[in-house]
């Protein structure tokens, strides 16, 4: 069987990638193409996202994954993952009729207190849909535009999560993906379907909303696009964490836990169930969904965020790979932090200096504040870790579950003094995997649309007798 090329198109919250996979005798080979960054403005005390840049980043770098094809060759298909919750409402042509916030912009803050503050509903609303009252949840994000705009009733007649509007941009196809879709706090926890009593209870327009696909649907082929032509897109789990768990060469018999580590830690694992109840609800266990209709429970920790806000007030931050492995060797040679940070704590959402936050929230402990970037990173670290073993613990207990191994990968798999304190601070290994993580899940959907692969498991399967990985041991 000839190789066959496939073209990921991976957007993430600070940057975005296209990835070119060769797929010849069962083993994956990548190509990055071609890398941008990507961030969100600010206009009039609001945040949005750019998407004209980021769809003329995606045209570059598939033009890029085309010239770098074989003499011959062409691309079979192309997928899209991108962030979670974010959303572009369209009307019929698909033409944006509404500015696309970002996550962070605080316009849910007045709808987030509200639900918090009446618990028969916040109650109804997870029974319902499984997924925590959280700032960014699209449902807040919708209410409050509907809310400070009602005319968009008028206007829009579909919702798409990004990787949807992305999808559509390609193929002309409006379709919501099931993965991205259940980050919205919008789909039932029980079905594959949208929940009416939460559409009922943001007031939002069921007809936005169209029976979610499941991922490794096909959705015809790139339109507009000459040098594309022919390659077929294909609805691939659109949301990147999912993409990401799908990548992980997980044991089949359930003991692992999953950490796809970046901007966000993201920490769950793979489940036949939802984890429901007042312990979960409390505990803000968030049942997203995986591409085939399971569930895959998991929790947010803040992430790397804290490190890459932190580093924003640092003349001399780390410029390349050499100049990191260099800080993360000075912080390891520090001496374990004498209290570690509290890493839910609401201030590191969003602060102007992420610094400034770290700072205040010590000096409300009466603890010394770090005098060194280095000393940052070990505190950052360490506390990271922790909040890493504190949600398996959660896990453990709502779930039933004793997991063996985590699992970890995105960029927070390289930091090995991230990854030695998770195990630490865990007691079990930690294993990280020389995995381009989302890219790799986005493509495996691909392949296994494309017949090229039987399914996930012998995909995983596959893919983990090729891995380099690194195991840390817990100390």
């Amino acid at each position: 069987m000839p190789t066959l090329y496939t073209a990921a198109v991976d957007f993430g919250a600070t940057s975005g990638r296209v990835i070119l996979g060769a797929w010849f005798k069962n083993r994956l080979t990548l190509k990055e193409v071609h890398r941008f960054p990507n961030t969100f403005r600010t206009l009039a005390g609001h945040d949005y996202w750019d998407v004209g840049t980021l769809w003329h980043e995606a045209q570059t770098g598939l033009r890029k994954a085309v010239a770098a094809l074989p003499h011959g060759a062409k691309i079979a298909s192309v997928g899209v993952d991108v962030w979670g919750v974010d959303f572009a409402l369209v009307n019929d042509a698909g033409r944006l009729v509404f500015p696309i916030h970002a996550y962070r912009d605080a316009r849910t803050q007045p709808g987030l207190k509200r639900l918090a503050h009446t618990r028969a509903a916040l109650e109804r609303i997870y029974a319902a849909t499984g997924i925590p009252n959280v700032f960014y949840n699209s449902s807040l994000q919708l209410e409050e535009t509907v809310a400070s705009c009602p005319a968009i009733t008028d206007l829009a007649t579909r919702c798409l999560f990004l990787p949807d509007y992305f999808n559509f941009l390609l193929s002309g196809r409006m379709e919501n993906e099931f993965t991205i879709a259940s980050t919205s706090q919008l789909i039932d926890v029980h079905s594959t379907d949208w929940s009416r009593a939460a559409l009922k209870h943001f007031r939002l327009p069921p007809q936005w909303f169209t029976k979610p696909i499941l991922s490794g649907t096909h959705l015809g082929p790139v339109k507009n696009f000459p040098e594309l032509a022919g390659t077929q897109v294909i609805a691939v789990p659109g949301h990147d964490t999912a993409a990401a768990y799908d990548a992980m060469p997980a044991n089949p018999d359930g003991t692992d836990l999953f950490l796809s580590s970046g901007t966000w830690s993201l920490v769950g694992f793979e489940s036949d169930r939802p984890v429901l109840g007042a312990d979960a609800h409390a505990a803000r266990i968030s049942n997203e969904r995986i591409g085939d209709g399971r569930y895959r429970p998991l929790t947010n920790v803040i992430g790397l965020w804290l490190l890459e806000g932190t580093l924003k007030d640092f003349a001399s931050r780390p410029a390349d790979d050499q100049a990191w492995a260099a800080l993360i060797t000075a912080a390891e040679k520090l001496p374990a932090p004498a209290a570690l940070l509290d890493v839910t704590d609401p201030a590191f959402t969003n602060p102007k200096s992420m610094k400034a936050a770290i700072d205040a929230q010590l000096k409300r402990r009466k603890l010394p504040a770090p005098k060194t970037l280095a000393a940052y990173t070990r505190l950052i670290c360490d506390s990271l870790g922790r909040g890493h073993a504190d949600a398996m613990r959660a896990f453990e207990k709502m779930a039933g579950k004793k997991f063996r191994r985590i699992l970890i990968v995105g960029g927070g798999s390289k930091n090995r003094l991230l990854c030695q304190a998770t195990a630490n601070a865990a007691g079990i290994p930690v294993v990280s995997f020389a995995l381009e993580g989302t890219a790799v899940g986005n493509i495996a959907s691909q392949l296994i649309a494309l017949r090229a692969v039987k399914d996930l498991s012998t995909f995983r399967r596959l893919l983990g007798a090729t891995l380099a990985k690194k195991i840390y041991a817990p100390r």
